[in-house]
């Protein structure tokens, strides 16, 4: 939340923005990762190594379509062939340090340890007619909005394209496998709602985008429609993701229609305002064909009022929009809690009085920590 700073000449106080984060505190890098490079950049690798080109293509085909991490089931390659090419180009990225699950088993929460001690989580959420993988794209983040615990957190580091690759490949060998209550599965839909703010680290969130939706064995092979990337406005990037000519879907999340409160509730709208960030999305919407995702956290007496309903639905109306409403999720030493049912009600009702398609978001993970803004025990421990 902004500070205020009394003034020496007796005008009214000025707010102090919060301090934002974009360039991520420099930690050394990960290893290299098959994940990391396109078809054409692992085929040059493996050349390097002295091994035939071909070569890439059966790594990628084991690690992306079979989903096989344990290099003794790799038998089309010869043993010491083997050896140094996983060595090599399959390092071992992640670790998982503490697992929580609720729902029966079929939410999981994973607490991973990156190469260099840092630590951060994905979530895996099974449904009876899909699997969502949730993934942090950086560890900790630097958007600094004062409800949620990964941005109170702050930034640790960007995580790498490999990095956030594994994360939904761990989850889809853990639905293969039969580990998620409801038998061998496949991860079906990808959203970057995990820890981090995708857009701020772009390069790597668009490499991620790539290999996971690239077709087998050049990538996961899932379709990019099924694909979320969330922001909370950083319009330049909006603008850049646009341009890409993807149809992955565009979250913003918004959590309040006036600059008044924004600026509050979500820093960066010092930078951008409500307008700026919505033109973009409307021109990421109009290019892409895509519906956008405006994600909406119900404070209790903060951002609920019916009035901010209808401003809010007088701001969407007409544009290819659906909102996303999220009971505020508890997070550690909040003073803020979710709005009451009557109220949560009664802004659905205004929002859909103006046209706007609305949703109340089922609040899994929650007892674990694993819900929207909880994802932050992990740079704790």
């Amino acid at each position: 939340m902004s500070t205020t700073q009394p003034s020496a000449t007796g005008a009214a106080p000025k707010k102090t923005p919060a301090k934002l984060v974009f360039a991520a505190p420099r930690r050394g890098k990960p290893p290299r990762h098959l994940a990391d490079l396109t078809t054409a950049e692992r085929r040059e690798a493996v050349a390097a190594l002295g091994e035939k080109p071909f070569r890439a293509d059966q790594l990628s085909r084991h690690y992306f379509a079979r989903l096989t991490d344990d290099p003794a089931n790799m038998t089309d390659l010869p043993a010491a062939v083997r050896d140094r090419l996983v060595s090599e180009l399959l390092p071992s990225l992640l670790t998982p340090v503490r697992e929580l699950d609720c729902d029966g088993g079929t939410t999981l929460k994973t607490v991973w340890k990156a190469f260099d001690g840092v630590l951060f989580e994905s979530v895996l959420m099974r449904y009876p007619d899909r699997a969502t993988m949730c993934v942090s794209s950086q560890a900790g983040c630097g958007m600094n909005c004062p409800f949620c615990a990964t941005g109170q957190a702050g930034l640790t580091r960007n995580l790498s394209t490999a990095e956030i690759v594994e994360q939904v490949a761990a989850g889809a060998r853990a639905l293969a496998r039969g580990r998620v209550p409801g038998g061998p599965g496949r991860v079906s839909n990808i959203v970057f709602m995990g820890m981090g703010e995708p857009l701020a680290n772009y390069k790597a969130v668009i490499g991620a985008v790539r290999r996971i939706t690239d077709p087998a064995p050049a990538g996961l092979g899932i379709s990019q429609r099924s694909v979320t990337v969330s922001t909370v406005g950083l319009v330049p990037a909006i603008e850049k993701l646009a341009a890409e000519d993807m149809s992955v879907r565009l979250a913003v999340s918004l959590h309040a229609p006036d600059d008044e409160l924004r600026d509050d509730l979500v820093p960066i709208n010092n930078r951008w305002k409500v307008t700026e960030v919505l033109d973009a999305a409307w021109a990421y919407a109009d290019r892409s064909g895509r519906r956008v995702s405006i994600e909406y956290a119900l404070i209790k007496d903060i951002n609920d009022q019916a009035w901010r309903a209808d401003l809010l639905g007088r701001l969407l109306r007409g544009h290819l929009v659906h909102v996303n409403l999220i009971p505020l999720n508890p997070t550690p030493g909040s003073k803020w809690t979710a709005s009451r049912p009557e109220d949560e009600r009664e802004f659905v009702r205004r929002l859909e009085a103006h046209g706007v398609p609305v949703t109340v978001r089922d609040t899994r993970g929650r007892e674990i920590d694993g819900a929207c803004g909880q994802l932050a025990a992990a740079t704790k421990d």
